[in-house]
């Protein structure tokens, strides 16, 4: 039987191998590359420089496409390796670890002046992949530059502690006062908050993106999490500043980041993204999903009197069809987080006496002394609506967005686990509330706005309130809005029936 053999890039294989650090694929990294103009391959005196080297994927792609570009230029393959190598790429790694590794993905060596070094005009092991053990600078429990918590990472010497030179004011002398033309690159998307993970995490990528921006490039390129689009923890005026940037000109977004990053979960998709500072103008916003393009358009990132991006072209339509009308919305009736002052993890009584009522808890019921309700006690009597603060996250497809809600009769209250939505005069009004939530209308317009499993109140704010003496269907809500066949079947292939 005849062998084949197999030899795949080293790269690829590290790309899929873990979830702490979200690692690049040399596929990837070229699809991001794409959107530099092609002249600049063919420019021996454009700099590039990856300021979160993990794998040193991004400089070897780029070395590879100048190898070729500037062939006519510089004929000898010895010079132009010599000239590309020590001139034109730079990195600072994100450890230790990813700077060896970088060196070999680029050197060929760990080593810049190793045996085995692509070139020997290195006089040192760094060459022009950097990194310097940086410190936090503890500020009341927290680092001033990032945001770190103290308790999380003040560790003792050896230790990684995850203080990225970058962006704590470490910039290698070398290079502190280069101009770049291309800063690229996938930096560390979040930081553990006091031990938790997932939405008790605090974003990080945003500092890499504002340093980045600092030193002034000529084009800008990362790929990050999408979720500041809409939402995210610390997140609001980097997402104000973004958008407000028209040299922002190319985002593409990928609802699935399975689709970037094979096995790993990220909440809300991700996207990369072109920022070139000496063209100014609309965006053009390409939509990836299920391996296709959805739609690219050419448009404004923020929709005037709107605070974010709405990710999906198609939804742009419809938007200004529903808002043109200026309705008061769902969000004014919505609670805040923890409507009783109970949070997610309170448990009620397993047994009812005179005084308690009734409160809807994590994985069921219990009951709870009335004046041990520190919130809103005037809704306890009342007709209400619980819905859970928890939905499905947006990446899932097609979308269910909400969890069910459920009718809250007088002498009922809830822990964190729920928003509460009312009051109402009586059950029936209630049960016409939770159609309108049934209807792939109402669910589609939360979507544009929930970045995350999280439905916070701000998510309803785009949903339109309606005349709750009726039942709604979604085609009453079509007819209402006059919204046509196709933008109906947009509609409906994103969101699934409740």
């Amino acid at each position: 039987m005849k062998q084949t053999s197999y030899n795949p890039d080293v790269l690829s294989c590290l790309a899929n191998l873990s979830n702490d650090e979200v690692f690049t694929s040399p596929k990837l990294a070229n699809e991001i590359l794409d959107l530099l103009p092609k002249e600049i391959w063919k420019n021996k005196n454009a700099t590039f420089l990856d300021p979160v080297c993990k794998s040193g994927v991004f400089l070897r792609e780029i070395a590879k496409r100048l190898l070729e570009g500037l062939k006519e230029e510089i004929p000898n393959v010895k010079k132009r390796i010599e000239h590309i190598y020590g001139k034109q790429l730079f990195g600072i790694g994100i450890t230790e670890l990813t700077s060896l590794l970088s060196r070999r993905s680029l050197y060929c060596s760990k080593t810049a002046n190793g045996k085995y070094s692509v070139l020997g005009s290195f006089d040192n092991e760094q060459g022009s992949i950097f990194f310097e053990k940086t410190k936090h600078d503890w500020q009341n429990g927290r680092c001033s530059f990032c945001g770190a918590s103290q308790s999380e990472y003040q560790r003792e010497e050896g230790l990684e502690t995850h203080a990225y030179q970058f962006i704590h004011n470490k910039i290698p002398n070398k290079i502190n006062n280069m101009k770049f033309d291309v800063i690229i690159g996938n930096p560390p998307y979040q930081l553990s908050d006091s031990g938790g993970s997932g939405t008790s995490a605090i974003p990080i990528y945003q500092k890499f993106i504002q340093q980045a921006k600092k030193l002034d490039p000529r084009f800008l390129c990362m790929i990050t999490p999408s979720r500041w689009f809409s939402g995210g923890k610390g997140l609001d005026e980097f997402r104000d500043e973004m958008l407000h940037d028209d040299r922002m000109r190319q985002i593409h977004d990928f609802i699935d980041a399975s689709e970037c990053f094979p096995g790993v979960q990220i909440k809300g998709g991700v996207s990369y993204f072109l920022w070139d500072r000496d063209n100014r103008g609309d965006c053009l916003v390409i939509t990836h999903h299920g391996g296709n393009v959805n739609k690219s358009v050419e448009r404004p990132l923020l929709e005037k009197g709107n605070d974010i991006f709405i990710r999906y072209n198609e939804a742009i339509p419809i938007y200004h069809k529903v808002s043109s009308l200026k309705e008061v919305t769902m969000e004014s009736i919505i609670s805040t987080r923890r409507p009783f002052g109970l949070s997610s993890n309170f448990r009620g009584k397993t047994k009812s006496v005179p005084s308690s009522i009734k409160i809807f808890q994590n994985g069921g019921f219990g009951y709870v002394i009335q004046k041990d309700i520190t919130a809103n006690q005037d809704f306890i009597n009342k007709w209400k609506i619980f819905i859970p603060f928890l939905g499905s996250g947006s990446d899932s497809f097609p979308h269910t967005i909400l969890g069910k809600p459920f009718v809250g009769e007088p002498g009922t209250a809830c822990t964190e686990t729920y928003l509460v939505v009312g009051p109402f005069k009586s059950r029936k009004e209630c049960e016409n509330v939770i159609s309108y939530i049934s209807t792939r209308f109402f669910r589609f317009f939360v979507l544009l706005r929930k970045p995350s499993q999280n439905a916070t109140r701000k998510v309803y704010s785009f949903v339109p309130m309606q005349d709750f003496s009726e039942t709604w269907t979604d085609e009453k809500l079509y007819k209402k809005y006059k919204l046509t066949k196709e933008e109906i079947e947009f509609i409906e292939s994103m969101i699934r029936p409740m």
